[in-house]
């Protein structure tokens, strides 16, 4: 189990859209991060925010962006100029180490922490030519584009590889995370769970974050 700190992140792919910044100012108080998960409907085959949206959206809460897009070169800068707090990138998207490298400088010249996530099928082996130089692995426990999937617990063994490996490492999960599921995360070593629907579907949120923390 990691003794890192646990940051929680809910997702507002499952919040009220129409009811947005509320549902924000509500959850604020006890959240670390908020995930905004950008699907371009190509990569993925949901089709979901973009950087208008969330300019229009007032808090003070750190925003991670999670682009589940084709091509996220492309997408950085409209984040970049909202002063993100993170944007991460899939590793399937960006196949040459090179280019893995560029993006990653570009992010992190734009003033943001850096992430790279891998799909359930992606081993850990295919992103270890830049774990040394990102602030994040996402390991996601679900196939992404859509929330309210079940968690697949087979990729538990990548994130205690990843806490192995990278000790101090900031190891999110994505998909599935609820108090039963987050248990697990924890123990496996990740120290960033992301949920959606599991807190914003909550009647007691304040609550249904605080079993993410293991409180």
């Amino acid at each position: 189990m990691s003794k890192l700190p646990v940051f929680i992140a809910p997702s507002i792919l499952s919040a009220d859209l129409a009811n947005l910044q509320k549902d924000v100012d509500d959850i604020a108080p006890h959240v670390d991060w908020l995930q905004v998960d950008v699907m371009d409907g190509h990569f993925v085959p949901n089709l979901t925010f973009g950087a208008p949206v969330i300019k229009c959206l007032k808090t003070a809460v750190p925003l991670d962006i999670h682009l589940m897009v084709s091509n996220p070169a492309d997408r950085i800068e409209e984040f970049l100029k909202l002063g993100v707090k993170n944007i991460t990138f899939h590793a399937e998207t960006v196949l040459d180490t090179a280019a893995r490298r560029k993006l990653i400088a570009a992010i992190r010249a734009g003033g943001s922490m850096v992430g790279i996530a891998i799909n359930p099928p992606t081993p850990v082996s295919a992103i270890e030519d830049v774990i040394g130089t990102v602030d994040l692995v996402l390991v996601m426990s679900v196939n992404p584009g859509f929330s309210n999937q079940k968690f697949m617990p087979e990729v538990l063994e990548k994130v205690e590889e990843l806490r192995n490996k990278y000790p101090t490492l900031m190891i999110q999960m994505d998909g599935g995370i609820d108090d039963k599921t987050a248990k697990l995360c924890r123990k496996a070593g990740a120290n960033n769970l992301v949920s959606a629907s599991y807190v914003f579907g909550a009647a007691d949120r304040a609550s249904a974050v605080a079993a993410l923390r293991g409180k």
